[in-house]
């Protein structure tokens, strides 16, 4: 496995630094911090929402769109953000992008019509996904190969996976004693304070030669990506036969089609298609969509069924998910020591194994159920498992590709996370429906609940397969195929 430069590395500086490098720990602290913040602002509008309506009288369409306008952006962008970072530096687009996102939620924060608020949503995503890729990038160019970078991707992954996760637990805090305003003004303080120390303390790096960037290929893949996304984000509420989610999503799959016969023949590509001969690569990506696909939901369906059955309120059911939040960080924390006895390989299936019989467990649950005896067990394992997989699966995925394309395969790798996330929500949502129609009582969501954990359960059955047939296993393979 080719090894890495290390932090400051001349050669690979675009700005002189007179500077001592900043210590691991810090540059770990900064960049984590900042992929923190992204990941929280995916779920932690969600159980804001009703306030959110009242302050601002928006329709049920303008709800949805607070979230999805964020969901989109970030995932249509990343890619293109990964590459940015790569060309022009990743200290650089690290704080564009960081600065982006804050003065976006201060906007969000003190919109006064729906309107404002979705555009600075929207805003807030382009700048995750500009921010999201040079998080990774950094870390990846930061550390040698071997067991230092293995711990700051699993520092990272534990992060961005808490995030998550206690998504539900700041919203309902900051809502109930606060306001619905400070779920997005909380990025101002903090942002602005990473922003300082990124500035002050982070090493600028790039590609050792100059490279233009493919802007057809950039507008291309942003805009097929975006319309895959929001034909998905439709099928919630219009189902997947509708004009609504068949026209974007059939537009957005020949556009992405256009954008990959556009990078065959571009002398500079956006993404060289060469990337995927890479097992590595290729596999790692397709993991990462079908365990995505099943992970990212189940916040969403333990919340709904807390709050729709079992009466919680947002503030109980935020308090409820710390037991996970804590299981998928411990899990993301121990894997590098367990990748070095298991392989990554294994422990991805390991960890995947384990979430999936967490969700087969979940989807046992009664309209009767209580806390200790349907919630925690099923979730500790779920969680657990998930912070068990991320960790070998990103680390398989960056560790074939060459220095030059470390920010476009992390875009790549996090695209993968976010729109197998996007895609699997909404297609275990239309299944809870499903079954949900025509019943009555709390029998009726209970069962839909149920079905799509089982039905995520499988999703992760066909990762497991994936992951035991595709993924490299031995170092020789993540380097060389």
């Amino acid at each position: 496995m080719a090894r890495m430069p290390p932090i400051a590395t001349p050669t690979t500086l675009s700005e002189t630094s007179r500077r001592a490098p900043a210590p691991a720990w810090l540059v770990t602290l900064l960049v984590c911090a900042g992929q923190f913040l992204v990941v929280l602002d995916v779920s932690v509008v969600n159980v804001a929402m009703p306030a959110v309506r009242s302050g601002l009288g928006l329709s049920e369409l303008g709800l949805q769109w607070v979230v999805n306008a964020y969901v989109i952006t970030f995932a249509g962008f990343m890619l293109l953000g990964g590459r940015i970072a790569d060309i022009f530096g990743r200290k650089r687009v690290f704080v564009l992008g960081l600065a982006l996102f804050t003065l976006a939620s201060l906007g969000g924060g003190l919109a006064r019509e729906p309107w404002q608020l979705i555009a600075a949503r929207t805003v807030q995503g382009v700048g995750a996904a500009v921010l999201s890729p040079a998080t990774l990038t950094i870390l990846t160019t930061s550390f040698p190969a071997g067991a230092a970078r293995t711990r700051a991707i699993a520092t990272w992954t534990a992060v961005g996976a808490g995030g998550g996760a206690v998504g539900g637990l700041v919203g309902g805090l900051l809502t109930e004693f606060l306001s619905w305003r400070w779920v997005l003004l909380i990025n101002v303080p903090v942002g602005a304070l990473v922003l300082a120390g990124a500035v002050r303390w982070l090493a600028e790096s790039r590609r050792d030669a100059a490279r233009r960037l493919d802007i057809p290929g950039a507008l291309l893949v942003t805009g097929g990506l975006g319309l895959v996304a929001y034909g998905i984000v439709h099928t919630e509420t219009d189902g997947w036969a509708s004009a609504s989610t068949l026209l974007p999503l059939t537009a957005g799959l020949v556009v992405v089609t256009a954008f990959i016969a556009v990078e065959a023949r571009a002398k500079a590509p956006l993404m060289p298609l060469g990337l995927f001969r890479l097992r590595s690569v290729s596999s790692a990506n397709a993991a990462m969509v079908l365990t995505g696909a099943a992970m990212f939901s189940m916040w969403y369906f333990l919340s709904l069924y807390m709050q729709n059955v079992l009466a919680y309120t947002p503030l109980q059911a935020g308090l409820s998910f710390i037991p996970h939040s804590l299981s998928i960080v411990l899990g993301s924390k121990i894997a590098p020591r367990l990748m070095s006895r298991l392989g990554a390989k294994t422990l991805a299936v390991v960890g995947a194994m384990v979430s999936a019989s967490g969700m087969f467990w979940q989807g046992t649950m009664g309209a009767d159920g209580t806390y200790l005896g349907t919630i925690l067990g099923p979730g500790i394992l779920m969680a657990f498992g998930a912070g068990l997989t991320a960790t070998p699966v990103a680390s398989i995925a960056t560790s074939g590709a060459d220095p030059d394309d470390q920010g476009l395969v992390s875009g790549l790798i996090n695209t993968s996370r976010q729109m197998g996330g996007a895609l699997g929500l909404s297609i275990l949502s239309t299944v809870a429906a499903s079954r949900m129609e025509g019943g009555h009582g709390r029998s009726a969501p209970v069962s839909g609940y149920g079905l799509a954990f089982h039905v995520g359960g499988l999703l992760l059955v066909a990762a497991i397969l994936l992951m035991i047939v595709a993924l490299p296993r031995r170092r020789a393979d993540v380097a060389h195929h």
